[in-house]
């Protein structure tokens, strides 16, 4: 079968080897972010994603909020592998930082009390398509892209660094950059352990 968003979210992998050396200009990938994010559907149409791209100096500067984040917390004889992993995110074009503004979230539990429990869980499934949007339209440009998580670790210092507002709760970052190496083979688990179809 032939389609082309299957395509698209084939193309979608985990890049971890990442560089510099982008050829869309800055501007481009911040509309490509924003309308990716903008697509993504969100229950109640409540448009809870939050997102702060970073390029060049404020690129770097979160890579070393995480890295003393980090030292705080590994062991300094066992802090050389955890280094590498962040000089290889550091060595990319951008991150991307993605937030859930927690106000919109509370103002639906107080409007719609029936739903109160689900509404930090949509919030959370809205995060995650959001993330999957843009992540899918970098890889349809050939900028390869991963998604971390150092939220809640960096949270604060990040809030402060950027002047980001108390309610923008961070839940991944995406560093992004050039292809160095190519994602490994994909596995796949047997689809009959998977999905079960019914007449």
């Amino acid at each position: 079968m032939s389609n082309k968003y299957i395509e698209l979210l084939k193309n979608r992998r985990s890049i971890y080897g990442i560089g510099k050396d982008v050829t869309l200009a800055d501007d481009a990938i911040v509309s490509l972010v924003k309308e990716a994010v903008k697509e993504s559907p969100a229950s109640f149409n409540s448009q809870t994603s939050r997102v702060v791209v970073l390029f060049n100096e404020s690129h770097n500067k979160l890579w070393s909020i995480v890295e003393d984040a980090l030292r705080k917390e590994v062991p300094a004889d066992a802090f050389e592998p955890t280094l590498a992993k962040l000089n290889s995110f550091r060595s990319g074009y951008g991150t991307i930082l993605f937030f859930e503004d927690t106000d919109i979230v509370k103002n639906l539990q107080n409007q719609f009390e029936l739903y109160a429990d689900n509404f930090p869980v949509w919030s959370e499934q809205s995060s995650g398509i959001a993330q999957h949007s843009v992540w899918t339209a970098l890889a349809e440009e050939n900028i390869g892209a991963s998604l971390q998580h150092y939220n809640p670790l960096i949270d604060d210092a990040v809030k402060a660094e950027w002047d980001l507002p108390a309610a923008w709760n961070l839940r991944a970052q995406m560093p992004f950059g050039s292809i160095v190496a190519e994602a490994g083979e994909k596995e796949y688990m047997d689809d009959a352990a998977r999905f079960r179809i019914f007449n």
